[in-house]
């Protein structure tokens, strides 16, 4: 075993983690000693993969303002937004959008010199600051640079995070299997940010990279840290077939259309004002409905599609404005968006809860927070509009980063890491799960995880179906008991690193499906043909889930709100 100590350690090297690296630098002069712990190479992080844009009030004088962003927002979250945390939001987005300017971000320009913005679904303005359709590339490149500019940072690169270790009800340090060098690392820190990124791949049909596998979330929950409003996936509208590639909803913010097999533009029948930029999950249960009534066009293992077009908008418009989609289309399906409609169908894509966070980006633990994906901090409710997830990783990025760098300097100290506590974790890796040797097959445990969530956790659920997914949950978990691990060298081990995917997603499975079940009503992306009206008198709240070892415990905690009552959502 080997030991290492750092004031802070950032797990997770995406926008969020990033953010908050530089901002602990700057506030430092450079002088904290930050670790980045990832699990991939850095700049592999699955924030490179957004595309559209990034949401910021640039414009006032044009007739955006905060309280319209804002106002956006809530209303996008179908109510269950916290609204103090939304007005912090809107309000700090602006500047990060200027410090990425001033980092080197390329962001699109008007012709008048300013950056560009593009239409995204439920914004009543357009504000998606954008870089071509590479958002997420561009400004991490931007971030990874800056960050290059100081010393006082080591990454831990290829580091697979198993638990986090407690001492005395505070963060002592970080367990991890490093792949390179095949050995078990513990990593000390006075302070810890979990900016691991989201649980997308609990899904078959889903945007997110394979390393996505809410790992943060998973060991988080286990150490005691409640999950927050986890029954609240977001699908995508515009998820290509059969692959499940994010085609961006920058598509349609440039003017894109969704048409059935009969031509026709459907969004007419369900968001005849805004059409196809309404809020992601009404444009996915209604791209769904069609499909189940029969007008969609068939499609590969039962992935039925509807057609985005994007033919009437020109190749200069097409090849300026959206290039990596075009590349997708033509590498992935041999097809050219220019002259040929995309097939599409909603697909995972986000997870509007996680850890639960406050304002500022504190857990209850005194010394770790959490920013990002892998948080939840209220800002999204139940339902995200598009270009705020970029923003939010932003906003909290840089958040947290400052109040890490104020915890530091007022001497918070480490705490020790209890030897027992270390040497049970090595051996629950290298004893009790590498040496298994049952014959249930970790990846075919994985593989069926991921079918049952698209079939009973999706975008329209009932009771019956969602119980009969826990009960196979259940039995995934007994079976994974029973695994067998075929490499047993440690260096570079992908079936062990996979196995301890494995048990986290069906943890985060299980937590997510026990708050979908009790949540018996319809908000935003929690859709149920049982209860299909909301209802605000039982479940204008915040669903709290806790790791008990079975069956989690749910806890409802209230929203916050300061301006807007909640009324019928129209678009």
């Amino acid at each position: 075993m080997e030991q290492a100590s750092h004031d802070v350690l950032i797990l997770g090297t995406g926008l969020a983690g990033l953010r908050a690296a530089v901002e602990i630098c700057i506030r430092s002069r450079g002088q904290a000693d930050v670790a980045l712990v990832s699990k991939v190479q850095v700049m592999r992080s699955h924030s490179v993969c957004a595309e559209g844009g990034t949401g910021a009030v640039m414009r006032p004088e044009e007739g955006d303002s905060f309280e319209l962003h804002a106002w956006d927002t809530v209303k996008g979250s179908d109510f269950l937004a916290d609204q103090d945390v939304v007005d912090r939001f809107v309000e700090k987005s602006p500047d990060e959008i200027r410090l990425l300017e001033h980092w080197g971000v390329p962001w699109s320009r008007r012709e008048d010199g300013r950056i560009m913005q593009r239409p995204f679904g439920g914004h009543s303005f357009p504000r998606a600051c954008m870089a071509a359709d590479k958002t997420g590339f561009f400004e991490m490149q931007g971030l990874y640079d800056n960050l290059q500019r100081y010393s006082n940072v080591k990454c831990y690169q290829e580091c697979f995070a198993t638990s986090l270790i407690l001492n005395g009800g505070r963060f002592a340090g970080l367990a991890l299997y490093d792949a390179p060098s095949g050995e078990f690392v513990v990593l000390r820190g006075r302070a810890l940010l979990i900016a691991s990124g989201g649980l997308g791949n609990l899904y078959g049909f889903t945007t997110y990279s394979q390393t996505v596998t809410g790992d943060g979330q998973a060991i988080a929950f286990r150490a005691g840290l409640p999950l927050e409003d986890l029954e609240f996936l977001q699908f995508h509208p515009t998820g290509l077939v059969p692959s499940g590639i994010l085609m961006t909803e920058g598509c349609r913010g440039e003017g894109g259309y969704l048409r059935n097999n009969k031509g026709e533009r459907f969004m007419e029948r369900y968001a005849p004002k805004m059409m196809e930029l309404a809020p992601r999950d009404i444009v996915s249960r209604a791209e769904m409905t069609e499909l189940l009534e029969g007008r969609g066009f068939p499609g590969p293992d039962g992935l039925d599609y509807i057609h985005l077009d994007l033919t009437h908008l020109g190749a200069e418009r097409i090849n300026k404005r959206l290039p990596l989609i075009r590349e997708v289309c033509m590498k992935f399906l041999g097809i050219d968006p220019i002259t040929q409609p995309i097939p599409i169908r909603p697909v995972a894509h986000y997870s509007m809860g996680g850890i639960e966070a406050d304002i500022d980006g504190r857990t209850r633990i005194e010394n770790i927070w959490a920013a990002g994906e892998v948080a939840c901090h209220s800002l999204h409710g139940a339902n995200r509009l598009g270009c705020n997830s970029t923003a939010e990783c932003l906003v909290w990025g840089g958040i947290t980063g400052a109040e890490i760098a104020k915890y530091l300097a007022n001497g918070a100290g480490f705490s020790e890491v209890p030897a027992a506590l270390a040497r049970d974790e090595e051996s629950r890796l290298f004893h009790d799960l590498l040496q298994q040797s049952g014959e249930e097959s970790p990846a075919r445990i994985r593989r069926e995880l991921r079918t049952l969530m698209d079939r009973h956790a999706g975008i329209y659920r009932n009771g019956a179906s969602m119980r009969e997914g826990l009960e196979r949950i259940a039995e995934l978990k007994r079976r994974f008991r029973k695994i067998g691990i075929q490499d047993r060298s440690r260096v570079y081990n992908s079936n062990l690193m996979q196995a301890l995917e494995t048990e986290n997603m069906l943890d985060l499975a299980e937590a997510l499906l026990t708050s979908a079940v009790a949540r018996e009503e319809s908000r935003g992306a929690h859709a149920r043909t049982d209860f299909p009206k909301r209802d605000d008198e039982k479940f204008l709240g915040h669903t709290m889930a806790y790791y008990t070892g079975g069956k989690p415990r749910l806890e409802y905690k209230p929203v916050t709100i300061t301006k807007w009552k909640p009324v019928e959502r129209k678009y």
